[in-house]
């Protein structure tokens, strides 16, 4: 008859969280505090450039406009008198018509191409790569060859926009000289530049969507119109606010295509018919080299776009439901 022995406790373990006792190796102290701070250490980098290059111009920007701000560096307090004259400023709000109008121009049809090219590229096609590229050529074309390019299809005398317009009994148009024309002709090298980007977000949110869905709907005898309405754009609704608040910070902070479209002329023709916000507070800081009043359309732009944004997520948000 054989004496069986129990088998030997093992020994006690330290409690998660509690720190290791004092004969333990140090490794284990290491891995607590790497397992504790080290999430805090990958994304200080971001915040670390984020302070120097985003938010401390912001709030040096917001002292300057409290300024009366010259070349030389010497200030004078004047607390918000540039905000004061800005709101009185009618070449200011001529600026704000002017950015608010191409922006409305650009960004509706922009929306609306990019979802119907982000549908197609979805589909079954031969050479769907090389498609998905092609639509984002446009947005690594240089700005400047862009702007060259659209300035000579505008042009006044041999555009071959006003050349197609004539094969149809449409007079010539001085593209530049008029308010609405340049404001179209402007909206259009905006959406050929952007279009494809938001087509290519649109698209990797469709695919994500759960084919099953489609199924089911083909089932019940859906057709593609109305699975894209039903399904695809609800489905969307996240990818799409996020579209139009980026094309709305942009577009609020147009300045390149019309500062090229107008061959260089910070004033945005002769009567600041395109003439933007982002135009307007380059003229006052770099040319008239008044800093503090720059800073203040810089400041009131910042509060401009901020409020859109908020107003075009409540009307996305609320359309998507």
């Amino acid at each position: 008859m054989s004496l069986r022995t129990a088998p030997a406790a093992p020994p006690p373990q330290a409690p998660v969280g509690e720190p290791p006792a004092p004969g333990r190796p140090a490794r284990y102290r290491l891995a607590r505090w790497d397992l504790k701070y080290s999430p805090y250490l990958y994304i200080a980098p971001f915040f670390l450039l984020f302070g120097a290059f985003g938010a401390y111009p912001l709030v040096y920007t917001a002292w300057v406009s409290l300024h009366d701000w010259n070349l030389i560096g010497s200030s004078s307090f004047v607390g918000l008198d540039n905000y004061r004259a800005l709101m009185v400023d009618a070449d200011f709000w001529n600026a704000v018509v002017n950015t608010m109008g191409i922006f409305v121009i650009a960004t509706v049809p922009q929306m609306v191409l990019a979802l119907a090219l982000a549908n197609l590229l979805n589909r079954g096609m031969r050479a769907r790569t090389l498609f998905r590229m092609g639509v984002l050529v446009p947005n690594v074309t240089s700005v400047a060859a862009v702007g060259i390019v659209f300035g000579q299809l505008f042009g006044r005398d041999f555009g071959l926009v006003n050349y197609l317009l004539g094969l149809f009994g449409v007079d010539r148009v001085d593209w530049q000289a008029n308010t609405w024309s340049s404001w179209i002709a402007i909206a259009t090298m905006v959406d050929w530049r952007w279009t494809g980007y938001n087509a290519l977000i649109f698209l990797a949110a469709m695919q994500a969507i759960p084919r099953d869905l489609y199924e089911s709907a083909a089932i019940d005898g859906a057709s593609r119109g109305r699975q894209f309405w039903s399904i695809t754009i609800p489905m969307l609704r996240p990818t799409i606010i996020f579209a139009v608040i980026i094309s709305t910070i942009g577009g609020l902070q147009l300045f390149t295509e019309p500062l090229l479209f107008g061959n260089g002329r910070i004033l945005g023709g002769s009567l600041r018919q395109f003439q933007t916000v982002a135009m307007y507070m380059y003229e006052n800081a770099f040319q008239r080299f008044n800093y503090g009043y720059g800073s203040a359309v810089a400041w009131t732009l910042f509060m401009l776009i901020a409020l859109m944004c908020a107003v075009n997520y409540l009307l996305v948000r609320r359309s998507a439901r």
